[in-house]
C-alpha cells in the first residue's frame, strides 16, 4: 500500500547460519541501511509498548515521519488520509513490514491481543519534552468496536 501519507515496505530478511555446522539458527531483518533510501535517516529510535486491548492515539505528529515495526505481539495502525478515508494496517511480530506514517497524518495504534505488544519506532525528528510537536485528535466517525472480537480488545 502506498498513499502519499502512508507506506508499507516489505523488509529484507536473510537466514542466519551456525558458524560450526552451517545449520539455520535464525534470521536477520534489515530495518535501516544508510544506502537503502527507504526511510530518512532516523533521528530517534525507541520501543513503544501497548498494553492488551489498548489504543494509543489518535494523534498527529506535525513535523516528523514515523516508521513502525512490530517486534512482539500484534498491532493495527489506523490512519486517516487527507481525504478523510481510514486505512487499517494489521501486522504482527512474524511479519517483516515497516509501516511509514508521514508528518501531518493522524494515526492510532491498537493492540488487539491479550498480551503486551512492543513496537520499534524510528522517527526522522527527535522528540523533546514540551516541544508541542504532537497534537491529539479524535476519530469520532471511526468504528472502534470492530476490534472487540475473538482474542481482540
Amino acid at each position: 500500500m502506498n498513499i502519499d501519507e502512508i507506506a508499507v515496505v516489505p523488509l529484507d530478511t536473510y537466514p542466519t547460519k551456525d558458524v560450526k555446522d552451517n545449520r539455520l539458527n535464525g534470521e536477520l531483518t534489515v530495518i535501516w541501511r544508510n544506502w537503502d533510501k527507504i526511510i530518512k535517516t532516523p533521528e530517534m529510535v525507541y520501543v513503544n509498548s501497548v498494553n492488551p486491548g489498548e489504543i494509543k492515539g489518535p494523534h498527529i505528529h506535525k513535523n516528523r515521519t514515523s516508521y513502525f515495526l512490530c517486534l512482539q505481539g500484534k498491532m493495527i495502525i489506523v490512519i486517516r488520509d487527507k481525504n478523510e478515508k481510514y486505512h487499517e494496517i494489521e501486522t504482527n511480530s512474524t511479519e517483516s513490514k515497516l509501516i511509514s506514517v508521514s508528518n501531518g497524518t493522524p494515526a492510532a495504534i491498537i493492540n488487539p491481543s491479550k498480551n503486551i505488544s512492543k513496537i520499534l519506532v524510528l522517527a526522522d525528528v527527535a522528540w523533546k519534552p514540551n516541544d508541542n510537536e504532537m497534537e491529539n485528535t479524535t476519530f469520532d466517525d471511526y468504528d472502534w468496536n470492530k476490534w472487540k472480537k475473538e482474542d481482540i480488545i
